[in-house]
């Protein structure tokens, strides 16, 4: 949620989070995706699952 003020500033610039945008960053979650994928596969628990209910 973004600050209502904030979007009244003419100082301010909004962008969305593009922190992963780079080529490494895309890589290296393709890579991730790849390794849960084989581990899962491998009847194994992945490293990066996801729990759901678990804030």
């Amino acid at each position: 949620m973004i600050h209502p003020k904030l979007k009244g500033l003419d100082t301010v610039v909004l962008l969305p989070h593009m922190g992963s945008a780079t080529l490494e960053g895309r890589i290296d979650m393709g890579d991730k995706v790849i390794i849960n994928i084989k581990t899962f596969i491998d009847g194994h628990r992945p490293p990066d699952r996801v729990i759901e209910g678990i804030d």
